[in-house]
């Protein structure tokens, strides 16, 4: 019976790369002459400091763009909190969403049932397991996925006859 698994992951290692050339990025800017902005990957967050609004909206705009660049969709980022720091500094955490979540997975589910194509979807941890007994619905299912608007980007991998 064939099967694929619906993922949200996020390549770390290009992750880290993006957030060096931002900074890298903003060492060099002219605009950034004298400021104290700065960019720190920790574990599954991204902490952002600088010394104003106008300025965090900047480097937020150059971290997107590098995570374009790099084929991350911007829309794992999720502005977590921003709070006063020491020093007149601002400084907002950026969580990086990895997995897909129970609201997102019934979603799915809710979309894939309603479409009465004769496959089945199980949630397995933070991740979907589709199968069907012919490929041509497992790509409809595919198709439909893709359709949906989630906050999250989805990969189909594991796609097995």
């Amino acid at each position: 019976m064939p099967t694929f698994d619906i993922v949200s992951k996020i390549d770390m290692q290009e992750v880290t790369n993006a957030v060096a050339n931002s900074m890298k990025e903003i060492t060099q800017r002219y605009d950034f002459k004298g400021s104290k902005s700065n960019l720190d990957l920790k574990e599954k967050s991204i902490v952002l400091e600088t010394e104003d609004e106008l300025k965090a909206k900047q480097v937020n705009e150059i971290l997107i763009g590098h995570f374009v660049k790099r084929n991350i969709d911007p829309s794992v980022l999720n502005l977590k909190s921003t709070e006063k720091a020491s020093g007149n500094t601002i400084r907002q955490t950026y969580e990086l969403m990895e997995g897909i979540d129970q609201a997102a997975s019934k979603k799915i589910i809710a979309e894939v049932k309603s479409s009465k194509m004769k496959v089945q979807v199980k949630i397995q941890g933070n991740e979907l397991r589709v199968s069907g007994a012919k490929r041509d619905d497992l790509q409809k299912t595919m198709d439909i996925v893709k359709g949906i608007s989630l906050e999250m980007p989805v990969q189909f991998v594991n796609l097995r006859d």
